[in-house]
């Protein structure tokens, strides 16, 4: 998609409209906003089919990528088949959890891990001057191509290896949305940091990759400390950890729990979104997209 860019006078974020999202939602607003997400997707998935080649070698890449991570774990656990009472099977759903959860909040939102770039750069400008909400709109403007081959890779895994029977596929499914629910509002949170810090787009970097390795290693090699951290500040506990053990022994009150954690995560990563739209200044530039 190309762009141009020209002189505008948009100054501060408080133009009429910046703070969008703040309002409570109508049942119209909130259908609106679905049909828009909706035609949003299927605009950006139509233009990675544009070309096909390139989009398919992202998938597949990323689907090799996944798969090499399989296959370190399988020889680990081929010399110490118990870690600290995991088995591979607990590895495997934590990587499925995690593939699933990492492909709808980064490859569908694919502006997700850009959040702190965008803000830096000023581009922010270009959806302060649309009528659409702010954080949505920027979150869904974009597709991750690639990550779009970890939501084949999370449910092949869980399909082929760990036993779906239609209640699990039900609770797997469930669970990926919860886990994306707290990685996007993760990344919402960490991404909002340069309203304050300016060009924080290398710390973002940073936590996004801690958050990705948290979740991916077995809960057991974590202690005191470190723990207490998955359950707050890097919260990869309620990306993969929980998911996993609500998968391996399901516990009603451990899904509430996860669902809870979703909601509150999400609803404080847009909180502090628009808290710092309100610092926003404007990098006079306006971008008019085709």
């Amino acid at each position: 998609m190309g762009g141009i860019v020209t002189d505008s006078t948009i100054g501060q974020a408080t133009v009429p409209g910046a703070d969008r999202g703040l309002r409570a939602p109508t049942t119209g607003r909130v259908r609106a906003h679905l049909r828009f997400v909706g035609q949003a997707l299927t605009v950006n998935f139509q233009i990675g089919l544009e070309y096909r080649a390139s989009f398919i070698s992202q998938v597949l890449g990323m689907l090799a990528n996944d798969t090499m991570w399989i296959l370190f774990w399988v020889l680990y656990f081929q010399r110490f088949p118990v870690l600290q009472g995991w088995g591979i099977n607990d590895v495997l759903t934590q990587w499925a959890i995690t593939a699933a959860a990492f492909g709808l909040a980064v490859g569908l939102c694919g502006n997700s891990n850009q959040i702190a770039r965008i803000i830096a750069g000023g581009e922010l400008d270009y959806y302060l001057a649309l009528p659409k909400n702010v954080l949505l709109h920027l979150l869904v403007s974009s597709m991750n191509l690639a990550a779009l081959g970890d939501i084949l890779f999370g449910w092949g895994l869980f399909i082929a290896f760990l036993h779906p029977t239609p209640e699990r596929i039900v609770l797997f499914g469930a669970l990926a949305v919860c886990s994306a629910a707290v990685m996007l509002g993760f990344l919402i949170a960490v991404g909002s940091l340069a309203f304050w810090l300016g060009n924080a787009e290398g710390l973002t970097m940073q936590l996004f990759n801690g958050i990705i390795t948290f979740s991916t290693y077995p809960s057991p090699l974590f202690h005191g400390l470190v723990k207490g951290i998955l359950f707050t500040a890097v919260p990869a506990w309620f990306i993969s950890h929980q998911p996993t053990l609500l998968l391996r022994a399901f516990d009603p009150a451990g899904l509430l729990l996860e669902a809870a954690m979703a909601v509150v995560v999400l609803t404080v990563g847009i909180a502090i979104f628009y808290r710092g739209l309100r610092r926003y200044e404007s990098g006079n530039l306006l971008v008019l997209r085709a």
